[in-house]
């Protein structure tokens, strides 16, 4: 049975095998699910396309928040991209944007893909679609970059965390850009010592982040989150494409991100009493300030 549960594992697997990271989780799901290669990929292929009608839908914009908090901001980076040009260039920008209104289509309860969870569901459809969009990838490549994106969240499930509660934002837009970043270097033709730096180099650079949404809703920070995670995902497959190696191994900082988020205290880990969501405007904007710690 092909099985892993450490990152040096899948990287003994592939060496062995010499396939990509992708292959690895593909193989390991058909024999955990006791099911063929067709399933699975259209599984995959299914969430990819949920996962790019929420970027279509979020680029679009035209709704609020059930919160009221956010709604629209994508299509008016859209129109600035397209009018004045992106500062950050073109495909970061795209990245940014649609990271940031597929968390329009979720706090709008429209459908998405929680990859890994629902409050940093953008990051990787804002990636992908503009990784697709820049360098003309088919889907199929796309389905097969999720396994390879799966691969990573599996990992941080597997040693750590990828909840907010337990282990801040860092353990939600954290992993959810660790697992963009290693796809996005096997998209680009990386081997995978080199995904599994860049993922480990996304959680170093994120390291920390605290979780605290206003009103305890995922809306803000969330979803700005969501895009400077998709950024750093970018950087992170940039520098480990060129060889700029992350010098702590990929389950040493999975381990090292589970201690930080289990030291966070609890005010700022989903609970909404502490951070940007104790700010005197977060309490105003919440409905009867209950969110809010007096």
């Amino acid at each position: 049975m092909i099985q892993f549960y450490t990152a040096a594992q899948l990287l003994s697997l592939c060496k062995d095998m010499n396939i990509p990271i992708s292959e690895a989780m593909t193989l390991r799901e058909i024999d955990l699910m006791e099911t063929n290669l067709e399933t699975i990929k259209r599984r995959m292929a299914h969430s990819w396309d949920i996962m790019k009608e929420a970027v279509r839908e979020g680029r679009e914009g035209g709704f609020r928040s059930m919160g009221g908090l956010i709604g629209g901001e994508a299509a008016k980076m859209k129109t600035h991209r397209e009018e004045a040009g992106a500062v950050c260039g073109d495909m970061v920008s795209k990245a940014a944007s649609y990271a940031m209104g597929v968390l329009e289509v979720n706090a709008s309860m429209g459908l998405i893909v929680a990859a890994p969870t629902a409050g940093s569901s953008g990051v990787i459809p804002g990636v992908f679609c503009a990784l697709q969009e820049t360098y003309g990838f088919a889907d199929e490549q796309m389905v097969e970059a999720l396994m390879n994106a799966g691969a990573i969240g599996y990992l941080a499930m597997q040693n750590a965390t990828v909840a907010g509660a337990e282990g801040g934002c860092q353990a939600e837009i954290g992993v959810a850009a660790a697992m963009a970043a290693s796809a996005a270097v096997e998209l680009m033709g990386g081997t995978p010592e080199q995904s599994l730096s860049a993922a480990g180099g996304t959680l170093a650079t994120m390291l920390g982040l605290v979780c605290d949404p206003i009103g305890g809703l995922v809306e803000a920070p969330c979803q700005k989150r969501n895009a400077t995670g998709a950024a750093n995902a970018l950087v992170n497959a940039e520098m480990a494409l060129s060889g700029v190696q992350t010098l702590i191994p990929f389950d040493e900082m999975l381990q090292v991100m589970y201690r930080v988020g289990r030291s966070i205290p609890y005010e700022l880990r989903e609970t909404a009493l502490g951070g940007i969501a104790s700010a005197p405007t977060a309490c105003e904007l919440c409905k009867n300030g209950a969110a809010c710690k007096k």
